[in-house]
This record gives C-alpha cells, structure tokens and sequence, in this order.
C-alpha cells in the first residue's frame, strides 16, 4: 500500500523582524536540508490554533528577532506494509536530514497512486 504522511516541524530561524520573513526562511532552510535527495517532500507553512480557545495564528512566532517557525512535511510512501511502517519509514526518511528539529505526526493516509498517474499521462 501507499501511504501519504504527514508531520510537523518545528523549525527555529535566527535574526529574523517580522514572521513573513521568518517563514520564508524556514522553508528556504529547510528545503535545502531535504534536497536534493528528498525533494519529493512536500513543504507548507500551517497556522497553528490554540488548544484553549480555538484561536487561529500565524505559523512563526518572533521573540528577540529570533523565530520558531511550524511547517508540515507531507511524503508518499510506496509499497508500505501498513501505516506504521509507511510512518517509520517517513520519520527515518525526514528526520536523517532535519537533525536536532522535532517532528510530530500529523495524518496517515491511504494515497491513490493512480490519480497521478491519470495527472500526469
């Protein structure tokens, strides 16, 4: 089976004045850590909301022009022997090249591989 994964880093940008800037940054910085061997990584900043009061935010949070950035992280994994797997194999995968930034487990999905193959044929 094919699994479409999903996680959450928390990556951390330095010297950075507003969360615009900060988030730019986190995705230049942590594209370059995944390419060019996982450029099939999926890379989007998400706005996070508050577990009290359901309140939307932005995905960069600024203190000291220094910034904690939120990023999802979304891969196929082909030929897994279920969502575990398909999971073990995303965290190895993505965490080998994002040392020291925390991951946490979004969604696991079952992918449709023939949807892309109809795109792109």
């Amino acid at each position: 089976m094919d699994y479409a994964v999903t996680l959450e880093a928390a990556v951390p940008v330095y010297n950075v004045e507003t969360p615009n800037e900060a988030v730019r940054i986190a995705i230049s910085k942590t594209g370059d850590m995944l390419n060019p061997d996982l450029k099939y990584v999926e890379i989007t900043a998400v706005n996070r909301t508050c577990a009290d009061c359901g309140t939307s935010h932005e995905p960069a949070f600024i203190a000291a022009n220094d910034g904690l950035v939120a990023l999802e992280l979304e891969m196929v994994v082909f030929n897994a022997e279920g969502d575990e797997h398909a999971l073990r194999i995303a965290r190895k995968e993505i965490g080998q090249k994002l040392r020291n930034i925390p991951l946490k487990i979004l969604n696991i999905v079952q992918h449709d591989s023939s949807e892309e193959e109809s795109l792109s044929g």
